[in-house]
């Protein structure tokens, strides 16, 4: 494995004086038992001592590193105090830049979700409810409580919409190494770290020039013949056999120049990226909607189909009867809309976003004296992806139409136009419908993003005297955001449009608007679809300014120092100033809600905050070097906020680390977190929107009872005549609230760290975390509202269920909806134990010969629960283990689910021949079952418990790859993820939730789209 310790690492570096992760690269070229095979070490190397590898969290010693190299103090993730050994409190995972290489991998994101500590989010597999960004997401408690940094300073939010970093912004090449502090660091670095921080560290000391290619694609055998079959019964289109696509290019230049007198730095880089698209119908087990029911999977899909689905009102029954249209032209009529007349929309979605990045930077310090060390960071990304989806349409769009419509044939005038539907209308009878009709003739729809973003950092630091050191700063970032979103349809030309271009009896014909004739087979003309079709455009600008000073300092010298021990107290003090603020604009096409497909309005949204902060950090060694106390050293830090939304706020951690001997360290901490809330939950305007999938009083034969449907507003009448959703998408009012207030966590840790000396370069760490998030900011989750009025009654809940006057429907027009506002009401509880172990070994020590040395590497994390209580006092449920439409839907944040047991297990060989390595990982990821099917009322739900969804097996992902080091210049890799082509476990749509459930499947956990073939060259000059 190429991957480094297990948690904080030792950075050696005897050469340029300065700090390298220590590696344990496995495929080490044959000059060196320890060296890098070309990524770290000789031509193009920031340093070219080799890199060693120590336990995790062990001092190293002389023995350890290599000859002449000088152990330096060094500083990581949690802590801004420089240390001599790394015995820090809370656990930190490192992956450095040769693992990266090693998997493959051209976007940070899929790096970070194959950790087990991490749950997916936003990613390019996401369409449907995308950003356009990719985000991390630790422990599952939302991307916005997970603090994302480069080289210990933010990162500016990345989208104006959902106003977390973008990890598209970070070129994977520039990357030295990801640290990520899983037990919190809100005192250290501020707010948003309430799950923990990921901190990517990049190259600074670059000399020489390194160029890297990477090549990769997918290659998927689509063999699913239960599946297939299904989608032949319906005539859906089924892909290839084989097929072989998602072609991805990724382009990399480095240049780094060392001042002549050495005392400086200049690196800059360039790095271009492309991805192919790929579409579901690629792949047999996404080719079409998969429905759950008790006799198994079948191929769903939309009643909005591309001959048309209509809603006609039957004034008798307070009911809508479903139609479509038959024949074509003057001989079109209507008949009972059947099963097989649903929209497949499944193939048109996309599995993985086209993509086109390209960043570029530099990165600048030199030394003018021991007093003044000026820096500078520019960093530049633009971004641009296209989000694909199947066609817009008329989505149970409502309308009065006069029967003596032109567009209505003879037939058809006679079958809607009958005493049960006629209704009195402004120009004589009319019909009522709500038609669901798809533009097909109109091409799918495509979301078309673009994210340009830039971060500056001017500074300098340096020594003051002996025992203090500054650093001093000014950062800015700003991200510029564009979404052109086309071939929508406009709801109000489509009114128009289905009533032949007359508009009030008064106006008469409507100039420039063409019918849209659905009402018969193969009406609809060209001209018409360019009328009701209509562009959406959003632009927006997130920035974000710091200004920051911090004072470092030694102790000892003013005699703070115990006298059991040997080195003083460490402080660390500083005070900063922070601005974030949000621009959204959005055309009158968006702000309306005129946009069929987008399930609801969204508004312009703008918004500030600014906090002032004071900090301080001590680490004070008690005892060293004592009998069962090689070091015993507390841990404390305290941060002051103010913030002009609402006040102050205090955060602080405390924590021992001791080091019973040189073999044993246990560690215990507490820290207290603080995240404010941003400024869309505090400003972004109220508007209903597609929010929840299940509404258990629609549908003939409603879930709920006649008296449980009635606490949520359903009349008698009503009672079994609701229309549901076919497309299983229900409203709600959803929006910020100026009145929110802090979050506050508490965060608890505890662990142990082994080294044994009779094992040479063995670590293992073991260590229990509990985090506590209280006032959780978030909506209470429709859903989940839903849910409680159904199963309590709770006039809380039921009073925010507000139903459609006269149908009771909840998703037909935006009159009927859930109220679902940001509040602070939530609260989340997860718990757990992370297990970090890494072995290296010489063949020799085996008695093997001088045949290289194995690397074994080791992380999982069991998760013992995930406890959410959406209001205090009503109820706790546990989705550790669960997935569904409320563990993953509004009632949680919205990502991937959480199993119980994940672990990544791989081991590396590195050969002493030809500079030849290899290596072999097995990712897990645990079983999952439905939160239907729990135990806990709150969750449970017999109408949803299918057994072709109901558990989710386990999976396990083998991935090979092989480095050769064809000369000290060049290295070649060659690696295949998912070996064995694994299919993702399949779930229909009746779990599965909105945005992160996508192509039956969760998209972000799961490998959906088979073997991941990749090549790569480095060239060091």
């Amino acid at each position: 494995m190429i991957k480094s310790s297990i948690r904080a690492r030792l950075m050696v570096s005897s050469m340029i004086g300065g700090l390298a992760l220590i590696a344990a690269p496995a495929f080490a070229a044959d000059a060196s038992p320890m060296a890098s095979t070309g990524d770290a070490v000789g031509a193009g190397s920031a340093s070219s001592s080799p890199i060693v590898k120590v336990g995790a969290d062990a001092t190293a010693t002389a023995a350890d590193t290599a000859p002449g190299a000088q152990v330096s103090e060094v500083v990581v993730t949690g802590s801004r105090i420089p240390q001599p050994n790394l015995t820090a409190v809370a656990p930190i995972t490192a992956v450095n830049n040769v693992e990266i290489k090693a998997e493959g991998a051209v976007r940070i994101e899929d790096v970070l979700n194959n950790l087990p500590q991490i749950a997916a989010a936003q990613g390019g597999a996401i369409s449907n409810g995308s950003t356009g960004t990719a985000t991390v997401n630790l422990r599952n408690l939302g991307a916005n409580r997970t603090l994302v940094l480069i080289d210990g300073r933010r990162v500016v939010p990345g989208d104006p919409t959902v106003p977390v970093p973008d990890l598209n912004f970070i070129p994977a090449q520039m990357v030295d190494r990801i640290e990520v502090d899983t037990a919190s660091a809100s005192s250290i670095y501020g707010a948003d770290a309430v799950a923990g921080v990921v901190n990517f560290i990049m190259k600074k000391d670059f000399e020489g020039v390194q160029l890297d290619a990477n090549y990769a694609f997918y290659n998927h055998n689509n063999g699913d013949d239960s599946i297939q079959a299904l989608v032949r019964k319906r005539n859906f289109t089924l892909p290839s056999s084989d097929v072989t696509d998602g072609f991805t290019t990724n382009l990399s230049g480095i240049i780094g120049v060392n001042s002549p007198d050495g005392k400086g730095n200049a690196t800059a880089y360039f790095t271009y990226r492309h991805l192919d698209p790929v579409t579901q119908v690629t792949r047999d087990f996404s080719a079409c909607s998969l429905t759950d029911s008790k006799t198994g999977f079948s191929c769903g899909g939309s009643t909005t189909s591309a001959s048309g689905g209509f809603f006609i009102f039957d004034k008798t029954q307070a009911t809508y009867n479903l139609d479509t249209v038959t024949g074509t032209g003057a001989a079109s009529s209507f008949r009972p809309f059947l099963s097989t007349d649903q929209f497949n929309f499944a193939p048109f979605n996309f599995y993985q976003r086209s993509d086109d990045t390209i960043t570029a930077g530099v990165m600048a310090h030199y030394e003018i004296n021991n007093h003044i060390q000026p820096y500078l960071q520019f960093m530049f990304m633009d971004d641009h992806t296209d989000a694909q989806i199947a066609p817009s349409g008329a989505f149970g769009q409502t309308f009065t139409i006069a029967c003596n419509n032109p567009l209505l044939t003879a037939a058809e005038m006679a079958q809607v136009c009958t005493p049960a539907n006629i209704i009195a209308g402004p120009g004589g009878p009319s019909v009522q419908i709500a038609v669901a009709r798809r533009n097909v003739e109109g091409g799918n729809r495509v979301a078309d993003f673009r994210h340009t973003d830039y971060r500056a950092v001017l500074g300098a630091k340096g020594e003051i005297d002996d025992n203090w050191r500054y650093d001093a700063f000014f950062q800015y970032g700003a991200s510029v955001f564009a979404l052109d979103y086309q071939n929508d349809v406009s709801l109000a030309k489509t009114a128009l449009a289905f009533n032949n271009c007359v508009g009030a009896p008064t106006t008469g014909l409507i100039s420039g608007c063409v019918p849209w004739n659905v009402f018969q087979g193969g009406g609809v003309t060209q001209a018409a679809v360019n009328y009701v079709e209509t562009p959406g455009l959003q632009e927006g600008l997130d920035t974000e300014t710091i200004v920051e000073a911090d004072l470092t300092g030694d102790l000892s010298h003013y005699g703070f120092k115990s006298p059991w021990a040997t080195d003083g107290v460490g402080v660390n003090i500083g005070t900063d100033w922070r601005r974030e603020t949000l621009d959204l604009n959005v055309d009158e096409e968006f702000s309306s809600g005129d946009l069929a497909g987008q399930g609801g309005p969204t508004k312009s949204d703008h918004g500030s905050y600014s906090v002032w902060e004071i900090y301080g950090e001590g680490r004070v060694p008690i005892i060293q070097d004592q009998p069962f106390a090689k070091s015993l050293v507390l841990n404390g830090s305290y941060r002051y906020s103010h913030y002009n939304t609402f006040g102050g706020a205090s955060t602080y951690e405390v924590g021992p680390t001791w080091n019973i001997t040189e073999d044993i360290m246990v560690r215990a901490g507490y820290n207290r977190a603080v995240r404010a809330p941003d400024v869309v939950e505090l400003f972004q305007p109220q508007t209903v929107t597609l929010d929840f999938s299940n509404d258990p009083c629609a549908g003939p034969t409603p879930a709920a009872t006649a008296a449980q449907c009635a606490a949520t507003g359903v009349t008698a009448g009503q009672y079994g005549h609701i229309a549901a959703n076919p497309a299983n998408q229900y409203n709600g009012l959803t929006g910020g609230n100026p009145n929110l207030k802090p979050e506050t966590a508490d965060t608890y840790s505890a662990g142990v760290v082994l080294t044994p000396r009779m094992l040479p370069r063995f670590s293992l760490s073991v260590d229990y975390f509990h985090i506590n998030v209280k006032d959780a900011i978030n909506g209470l989750g429709a859903q989940s509202i839903v849910n409680q009025c159904v199963s309590t009654a709770n006039p809380f809940f039921c009073g925010l269920i507000k139903r459609a006057p006269g149908t009771g429907s909840l998703w037909l027009g935006t009159s009927g909806f859930v109220t679902d506002t940001f509040v602070n009401t939530a609260d989340y509880s997860t718990s757990g134990v992370d297990i970090d172990g890494t072995y290296r070994v010489p063949l020799e020590d085996w008695h093997l010969g001088p045949n290289g040395n194995l690397l074994f590497d080791f992380e999982g994390t069991y998760t013992i629960d995930y406890d959410v209580t959406t209001a205090p006092g009503l109820g706790t449920f546990d989705c550790a283990g669960l997935y569904g439409t409320v563990c993953q839907g509004t009632g949680t944040p919205q990502t991937a689910p959480t199993p119980t047991w994940r672990h990544k297990f791989s081991v590396g060989w590195d050969t002493p021949w030809y500079g030849i390595g290899v290596r072999a990982a097995w990712r897990y990821i645990g079983d999952l079952t439905v939160d239907a099917a729990s135990s806990n009322p709150l969750l449970a739900n017999p109408k949803l418990v299918f057994p072709v969804d109901e558990h989710l097996p386990s999976v396990s992902y083998f991935d090979l790859e092989a480095s050769w080091r064809v000369s000290d210049k060049y290295t070649a890799r060659v690696g295949v993820n998912n070996v064995f082509d694994q299919n993702p476990p399949l779930i229909g749509s009746n779990n599965l939730p909105a945005v992160f459930g996508n192509g039956n499947t969760f998209p972000q956990l799961y490998d959906a789209l088979g073997r991941y073939i990749f090549f790569n060259i480095t060239a060091n000059f």
